[in-house]
Order: structure tokens, then sequence, then C-alpha cells
């Protein structure tokens, strides 16, 4: 027998193997697989999450075969990460093979840094829109990878908003949002005892371990113990290439449903807000 294999690409797996890629990696890789157009990604398996619970390290390999798969999604994109000219941006999400509250909650915009995004604004010719994601990319890492209160951010965005007299987040310029991306790594370095890591890698590496923690989080434990599920199941890691909602008036995020959640009615329902990401709605 070969080494286990730890991580898949969209392209490798199906909805049948749910145990092993949980609930939304299955998912996005049947979707790739029927042909409709999923942001390119992998999944980092439940079973690593199962090692890093028991043993609080990656097993052999795992580090460099996720390094192996995002060198694929480069070559794939078109575009490297942490590369000055032409970055490539990650999302990082837990997906369990039962979805349950407490999982860890997404990061998006992974891989900016201060060169990066310096990078983004010139490749996009658009520097409100990098500066914004980098902003919200900082606080998203600062809550769910190092802990930090997010109040502290929503109170610092709050704050910038009132000193330029922006009755909304997009009213806020590049210049604005630059200035807020250093008061978001000042809040992080004090309430964290560390600074912002620029290093892509660390960072991408720091949110999958938040990713495999959070499945031994305490709200996880009550609510697996209520609901019968099993301890030694964990929840795997999904990496995604970014596809952006904040580049402006012709942008957007939402959710949609095949049922109204609220009544059961077999009806199309769904939000969405233009010129966002993902957690705004």
């Amino acid at each position: 027998m070969g080494p286990t294999k730890y991580v898949y690409d969209f392209s490798e797996g199906d909805a049948s193997m749910k145990s092993l890629l949980g609930g939304k990696g299955a998912n996005l890789a049947e979707m790739t697989r029927l042909g409709i157009p999923v942001p390119p990604g992998f999944t980092v398996t439940t079973e690593a999450c199962v090692y890093y619970s028991t043993h609080g390290c990656y097993p052999d390999g795992l580090k460099e075969e996720i390094e192996e798969h995002l060198h694929a999604l480069e070559k794939l994109t078109g575009k490297g990460f942490g590369d000055p000219a032409n970055p490539l941006l990650l999302s990082v999400r837990s997906g369990a093979a039962f979805s349950m509250p407490g999982m860890m909650d997404t990061i998006l915009n992974l891989g900016l840094n201060d060169e990066t995004v310096e990078g983004l604004a010139r490749a996009t010719g658009n520097p409100r829109f990098a500066f914004d994601s980098y902003r919200r990319f900082i606080s998203m890492f600062g809550d769910v990878v190092m802990g930090v209160d997010p109040q502290l951010f929503e109170d610092a965005l709050t704050a910038k908003k009132a000193e330029v007299g922006a009755s909304l987040d997009t009213d806020l310029s590049a210049d604005d949002l630059r200035d807020l991306t250093l008061r978001f790594k000042n809040i992080l370095a004090e309430h964290a005892g560390d600074q912002f890591p620029a290093d892509p890698l660390t960072q991408l590496h720091m949110a999958i371990v938040a990713v495999f923690k959070s499945w031994d989080n305490h709200r996880a434990k009550v609510y697996r113990r209520t609901q019968g599920i099993p301890d030694n199941l964990g929840t795997a890691a999904n990496v995604q290439t970014m596809v952006f909602g904040n580049k402006g008036e012709t942008s957007g995020t939402g959710v949609a449903f095949t049922r109204d959640p609220s009544t059961g009615e077999n009806v199309f329902y769904g939000e969405f807000l233009m010129n966002a990401q993902g957690e705004d709605v």
C-alpha cells in the first residue's frame, strides 16, 4: 500500500465520497464532474482532520501534498500564490459530512498581504476593491484563526465611517480602506498577541489547522452529542479559488434554495447583495 492520500482536487471526487470529503467537498466534486462551472480547488480530507485531532499535528506528507495541489491550482489559473504581480487568492471553508453549527466560519481573500494587495490593485485597475478585500481578509483571519473578537474590527470600521462621513461601507474610498487595513493589523497584534502573518503559505496552513480545530470546539461537540453524531468523523477543509462579489455594482453575492427555508414550500428562494462578499448576506 502506498501513502494515504489526504488531498483531492475537485476533479477527483464525486457525491459518493461524503464521509471522506465532507458534504461540501463531495458536492463541489460532483458539480465539477457534471461540468458545472465551479471555481477550481481541492479538499483536505476528514481523515487528515481526525489525525490532527488525535496527534495535534499534520500527518506525514500532508504539508507537501497540500502544496503540490496548490501548484496545480496555480498552473490551472495562471496565477501565483503570493505573486505580487498576479496573485492567486483563496477561500477556506470547513465541510463535515453532516452540517452542524459551531464549525469554522469561512475565510475569504486568503493570500493577501502588503505586496499582493498592490498587485491586485494594479491587475484589476481597482484599488478600492483590492483594499476592501484586504481589510475583510484581515478581520476574518483575526476572528476565525487568531481568536480576536470580531466586534473590535466592526467598531474600527464604524469609527472610520464616522471620521469621513460615510454612511455605508461602500462609501469608503481606497485610501480609507488602506488606512483601515493598518488599523485592523494593529488590533490583531494587540489582541492576538502575535502579528498578522504576511506569508501566504503560513496563512493557508494556519487556516486549515483552524478548520481541523473547529471540529473539537465546545459548540460542535455539544451539537454532535445531542444529535448522536460520532466524534471520530472529522471535518474536511475546502480550499477554492476566489471569485469576487465586491468588485463593484456589477458583482454580488447570494444564497439560493430550491425550497422556502421558512415554510418548506416548493418555490425557488434566495437573497443577494450587490458589491458585497458572502458574509454580508
